[in-house]
């Protein structure tokens, strides 16, 4: 096995995976999803699209469809989008024809750490930029970074801060970048605020999408970014062929014909963010961070090991964050339903008193 690992890039194996260990919890609020189930009528609308296809026939090869549905829903060009299996594809096809060695990439940190691991791995130097001590972008910094890299990646609102970037700002940014600037909006829904409308304006933006998140999707794997044509039939290079499958293809059309069905969801989720937010603060012993999406980081005198162990024995799952740069200490909480919400409350708070 040693000389056949010989044969793996050295920079490789020095890299740590992205992985996340499997838990069992009766409250799940530790990987960011969208706790409301997709509504019966858009699975009863994937349910009669499939029926009569034959399973055995490849899905189209480009879903121009799917992509025409998807530039209605996000005010884009057709010919500017691109389907991947989830955004975690998108993002690798970026970086697989931008980067190799020699090639600069600005990243915020702390940020997903999938960026960091894939700019590792095709041989790139990463110029990593500091949030805030409040956690915020520091959009000098990140200007004076991106005018020196070749690619810049922006995740808005940030995982796993919660903070974001006004419009102004990702604007400020793009004025200085000299190469491609990638903005994540995994979370943008959350937000109510998308960098679309500065497509028309920098030909060297990007955006990524996903289903995973307030489109309640998640285990479909759907996800798509947004560009300039020229730049979309580039990147479209790196993706594999027949990367999205006809149920997911199907799911996601359903999805954004009756994406008024989903609205409610996300806004009952924003509200349900403030409150959380503000009984955190109220908590004495918690310092919680303002968020941008469903989710919010906050930290405890405790060893966040400590605090995760003591909510997962009551059955509340939240994710230990603490060996994120910057974040000693923290956990991050997905914004749940209401009484999971109130549940991990209980708990957390239950747990300050005995260790104090």
């Amino acid at each position: 096995m040693k000389d056949a690992l010989s044969s793996i890039k050295p920079v490789v194996r020095q890299l740590h995976a992205y992985t996340l260990k499997h838990f069992e919890a009766r409250v799940k609020i530790n990987q960011n999803e969208n706790p409301f189930d997709l509504p019966d009528s858009v699975k009863s609308a994937v349910h009669k699209a499939m029926e009569g296809r034959a399973w055995c026939r490849y899905p189209p090869f480009v879903p121009t469809e799917l992509a025409a549905k998807l530039a209605r829903f996000a005010g884009w060009r057709s010919d500017g989008v691109l389907v991947g299996n989830g955004s975690n594809e998108l993002i690798e096809a970026v970086l697989m024809v931008t980067v190799e060695p020699g090639k600069r990439v600005a990243i915020p940190q702390p940020t997903f750490t999938l960026y960091q691991l894939l700019v590792g791995i095709l041989g790139g130097e990463v110029l990593p930029v500091a949030l805030t001590e409040n956690l915020d972008f520091d959009v000098p910094r990140l200007a004076s970074a991106a005018a020196q890299a070749d690619v810049t990646l922006l995740c808005c609102p940030n995982n796993p801060t919660g903070s974001n970037l006004r419009l102004d700002e990702i604007r400020e940014i793009l004025k200085a970048a000299r190469g491609l600037v990638v903005v994540d909006e995994a979370y943008h829904e959350f937000s109510r605020q998308t960098a679309v409308p500065l497509l028309a304006e920098f030909e060297h933006l990007v955006v990524l999408r996903t289903f995973s998140k307030a489109m309640a999707m998640a285990g479909l794997r759907v996800g798509y970014l947004l560009g300039h044509p020229e730049m979309v039939e580039q990147i479209a290079k790196a993706k594999l062929p027949y990367n999205l499958n006809v149920f997911s293809m199907a799911a996601a059309e359903a999805a954004v014909e009756q994406f008024s069905l989903l609205q409610p969801q996300i806004e009952v989720l924003i509200r349900e963010r403030e409150r959380l937010l503000a009984e955190l603060r109220q908590t004495p012993g918690v310092t919680a961070y303002a968020s941008q999406a469903n989710f919010i980081a906050f930290k405890t005198r405790h060893a966040a090991a400590q605090v995760f162990e003591a909510l997962y024995s009551h059955g509340i799952l939240v994710r230990d964050v603490s060996r994120y740069p910057m974040l000693d200490r923290f956990l991050r909480v997905t914004v749940g339903l209401p009484q999971e919400n109130d549940q991990f409350l209980d708990a957390l708070r239950s747990f300050l008193a005995a260790a104090h």
